[in-house]
């Protein structure tokens, strides 16, 4: 098996996330990240859908999203031709000793304080899930006490847009 992201355009419309959760769910595929949010066209949404599968049974369930009435498009993006994102906020024990050394780790990672207390720092990070999974390990030995981690965003790199072409293909289908 192998990780597999979807970016799906879809019609914001009531309904269509628990329609995608339950085809992935129905096909004995666990849905490891899924964000949702607007795109730049109204009425339109983007998921980014990451899965660990074998490439042909993901060919399938991405012919049955595609029957999927408010399915506008469907792109597998590739690591290599795609910008790939996730948000972590982590709560940092910390004391006077240690404060300084967190912060150095802060700083390392580009990270950033977002929230000061005695005993806790609040950290967001943002990068792929490698430069997230580093920095966990670089602070755990100070001690985590909460934390709390986005899905993927992703989208391919350069000048080309998914949701241009689908836009154009939803226009000459009305």
């Amino acid at each position: 098996m192998s990780k597999h992201t979807l970016s799906v355009l879809v019609e914001d419309q009531p309904g269509v996330l628990a329609r995608v959760a339950a085809l992935f769910s129905r096909r004995g595929f666990n849905i490891e990240s899924l964000a949702v949010g607007p795109t730049e066209i109204e009425g339109v949404s983007r998921m980014t859908i990451a899965v660990n599968a074998d490439t042909l049974p993901l060919e399938q369930v991405t012919k049955q999203l595609n029957k999927l009435i408010n399915i506008l498009k469907i792109v597998e993006l590739e690591p290599s031709t795609s910008v790939q994102r996730e948000l972590l906020l982590v709560k940092v024990k910390v004391d006077k000793e240690s404060r300084s050394s967190v912060l150095e780790t802060v700083q390392l990672f580009r990270a950033k304080v977002v929230d000061v207390s005695s005993d806790a720092l609040v950290i967001e990070v943002t990068g792929n899930s490698d430069k997230l999974e580093a920095f966990l390990r670089s602070v755990e030995p100070y001690g985590i006490k909460e934390l709390v981690q986005s899905g993927m965003v992703a989208m391919g790199r350069g000048d080309k847009s998914i949701t241009e072409r689908s836009l154009r293909i939803a226009d000459r289908t009305a």
